[in-house]
């Protein structure tokens, strides 16, 4: 694979260009591809330096070479099209040399679009937080899903917070798959009502951690599993051992580091999906809450309206028009 430009400069701060970009990838491809590959991915691309301009590709574009494959998926407006899907390191390194940064991967494989095999909780630092207050929420998660049957593994986000996940069978369709991390995200917040919050609208989430319930719809990801973040510290998505996450700090994992990491103590996630889980418990808390009253929560902007779904409107606006 030819890297045109391979001297330009994408991380400033650090020196590290569009061909150190390239070698991390093939020094890590085999746990990326583990990770990230065989499912619909996004590919976050920079016209220049990570500071440019950027914009996503979904669909193949033109010159996509054959060992680069797409699949069909479903959009939530009900629009299907073809997404790209990465099957071996040159695929990686193509998407390199079409200035791609962050790997978006879906939660589902290529094989099955429509039903997840990843219940994926994004814990997002509000400000007044930060990366140490993610910690003690993500252990209680750890303990919480493994009440519901599911064993939870762990990454940094590469930037201030948390992503856990847990392999499922694909069994059930991304709203179901919502609905069981909402009724995750319930139950975290009852337990740490101090810390934790549910709350989709800025104004009302104080100083605490948002389980951010959204990142499960469809068509919704996050940076993949070591993949680079457009920061300056040039940090990457990396997967921990929960024994690590109390003296690890995000910094500790960059295009730099990573590489030797992983020959020094392998891919933590290396058997993630050994022993898949149901999401069977955490759909009969969802259940439990609407019995109680605790039904649909708003959904993004750009979703069409959804059955029992309250208003999205912003509560202080929403106050002004009464």
């Amino acid at each position: 694979m030819r890297i045109s430009s391979p001297s330009r400069v994408l991380w400033q701060e650090l020196g590290i260009t569009k061909l150190d970009l390239a070698t991390y990838f093939v020094e890590v491809s085999v746990p990326f591809l583990r990770a990230n590959g065989d499912r619909p991915v996004s590919l976050q691309r920079f016209s220049g330096g990570i500071d440019g301009e950027q914009f996503f590709s979904k669909n193949p574009p033109k010159g996509t070479p054959d060992y680069v494959r797409a699949v069909p998926v479903t959009y939530p407006s009900g629009r299907s099209h073809p997404q790209l899907v990465l099957d071996e390191p040159a695929g990686i390194v193509w998407a390199a040399q079409m200035n791609t940064v962050v790997f978006h991967p879906w939660a589902s494989k290529a094989g099955d679009p429509d039903n997840p095999d990843q219940l994926r909780i994004d814990l997002d630092p509000q400000p007044g937080t930060g990366f140490a207050e993610t910690i003690p929420a993500a252990l209680e998660l750890r303990s919480l899903l493994a009440e519901a049957g599911l064993t939870a593994f762990i990454k940094t986000s590469g930037n201030r917070g948390l992503h856990v996940f847990a392999p499922i069978e694909p069994t059930h369709e991304f709203l179901d798959v919502r609905h069981a991390v909402i009724a995750a995200a319930r139950e975290l917040e009852r337990r740490m009502p101090d810390k934790v919050t549910t709350n989709w609208w800025k104004e009302e989430r104080g100083e605490k951690m948002f389980v951010d319930y959204n990142q499960a719809n469809r068509d919704r990801t996050m940076a993949g599993a070591y993949s680079p973040r457009a920061l300056p510290t040039a940090t990457v998505s990396a997967p921990i051992e929960w024994d690590e996450l109390e003296s690890v700090k995000p910094t500790d994992f960059t295009i730099l580091t990573m590489p030797g990491r992983l020959a020094s103590t392998g891919d933590p996630w290396e058997h993630m999906h050994d022993t898949p889980g149901t999401i069977d418990t955490l759909l009969s808390w969802w259940e439990r809450d609407l019995e109680n009253g605790l039904g649909e929560l708003v959904f993004p902007p750009d979703f069409p309206k959804m059955p029992g779904e309250p208003p999205r409107v912003q509560p202080s606006r929403a106050k002004k028009t009464d």
